[in-house]
């Protein structure tokens, strides 16, 4: 199949990914279950394959300067291939989100009205170097009933299609066509342009995962509806009463657990109130870790630090710098995020309940914690087995974008003869 010209490939994918849709629509949901398991389990048996595919991956990469944060998130190990195994039979147990009744009601006339959830038919997805997704973003459409064409980034393609041949076994188990979810088997860039096309209206949906340049070229080309998100460019708040050792412990793991990932915090924001005392604990720690601080002039007279820039409090840096800013107030915070936020995730850190709901009600971002890093910024982290992102737009769904954000919607109206006078 990948012999076809590029066209006449993603036009044969196209019309399979919308009649495999059809048969994922019409299985029940045990059936969607049974496949989501057996991929599970045919990502272990592969996983020495997987692990091939992705160390070629790796030493393809070295040889073209990909950046850090890139590396980071392309490495698979034995410990990520089971997290992938885990996260589908997380989503094999969420409960079928197709054919809910979503609400119902009966008009004087008689009619009775229900709004089910229904799928939304055949969703492209377009990511960069992440393999995980490929599973992830597999299960969810197989869950919510969905046909897929899944396109990853040249970087990770050996290792996307090594985990996309267990995704195969586990539809093929239970009888459903395989190419109702399908990954595009060639590096071409001219398929995302296809796809961006829609696909003569095959596709539904538009899911760009990755950095700006790619979601700035979705949101600007789609010929289909686009559901994104932004960069992750997020903030922790350490408020006048936060606690000390929370205030240290929460900053460090939301910058340094994982500093490639979009809930990673970019910014740390200090009450002045506090920073003499909190933050030298909090900015040791971080450059103990192997951080890099670059901060205002009020943070750098506290701690030595780089000076921070204009462009700094605007930059998602997916690696071990963070910007730092000493505010005045929980007011002067939020305005802050306001300005330079990407509506992602925020955090504030103080015992305060009442600023706390302050914070949590004020600031408008699609994810908003209150003592809790910013790293939860997660769908398996929030119950929703895995996600395909974090939508940081204000349509159809936000946040993390689980099953039940990948449908929509009918009504069924019951009568008994009623016309319409």
């Amino acid at each position: 199949m990948s012999e076809m010209p590029l066209k006449d490939l993603m036009a044969y994918m196209a019309k399979a990914a919308k009649e495999g849709a059809e048969a994922l629509r019409l299985a029940g949901p045990e059936v969607r279950t049974k496949a989501i398991l057996e991929a599970a389990k045919a990502i272990r048996a592969r996983k020495g394959e997987i692990l091939a595919a992705n160390q070629a991956d790796q030493a393809a990469a070295a040889t073209k300067g990909i950046t850090k944060a890139m590396i980071e998130r392309l490495v698979l190990n034995d410990d990520r291939v089971e997290a992938m195994a885990k996260g589908l039979e997380e989503v094999a147990a969420l409960p079928d989100p197709v054919g809910r009744e979503l609400a119902r009601w009966s008009r004087p006339n008689g009619l009775d009205i229900a709004r089910v959830s229904t799928p939304i038919g055949v969703i492209a997805i377009i990511y960069e170097s992440r393999p995980n997704v490929t599973a992830d973003a597999a299960a969810l459409c197989i869950r919510s009933a969905n046909g897929a064409i899944l396109r990853s980034g040249s970087e990770a393609l050996q290792s996307a299609l090594a985990i996309f041949a267990a995704i195969e076994d586990g539809l093929v188990a239970v009888g459903l066509p395989k190419t109702a979810i399908q990954l595009v088997p060639v590096s071409d860039r001219d398929a995302v342009g296809l796809i961006l096309g829609g696909l003569d209206g095959a596709v539904s949906l538009i899911i760009p995962r990755g950095g700006k340049s790619l979601v700035a070229r979705v949101q600007a080309d789609a010929r289909a509806p686009v559901l994104s998100h932004l960069e992750g460019l997020n903030h922790t708040y350490v408020h006048a009463d936060a606690h000390p050792d929370k205030a240290v412990a929460l900053t460090l793991n939301a910058k340094m657990r994982r500093v490639s990932v979009c809930g990673a915090t970019e910014t740390l924001l200090i009450d002045k109130a506090v920073a003499a005392d909190l933050l030298p604990k909090i900015a040791q720690a971080l450059v103990d870790a192997g951080c890099t601080l670059k901060g205002n002039s009020a943070a750098q007279a506290i701690f030595a630090m780089d000076a921070a820039t204009e462009e700094d409090w605007r930059t998602e840096y997916l690696d071990t710098v963070l910007s730092v800013r000493v505010v005045n107030d929980i007011h002067q915070a939020m305005d802050h995020i306001k300005t330079y936020g990407t509506e992602h995730t925020e955090c504030i850190i103080t015992e305060n309940a009442e600023a706390a709901e302050l914070f949590l009600n004020s600031v408008d971002s699609a994810i908003v914690l209150w003592n809790a890093s910013t790293q939860f910024a997660d769908g398996g982290e929030f119950g929703l087995g895995a996600e395909i992102g974090i939508a940081t737009g204000r349509m159809h769904a936000r946040g993390p974008v689980g099953a039940e954000q990948l449908t929509t919607f009918k009504y069924q109206v019951r009568g008994t003869g009623q016309v319409r006078p």
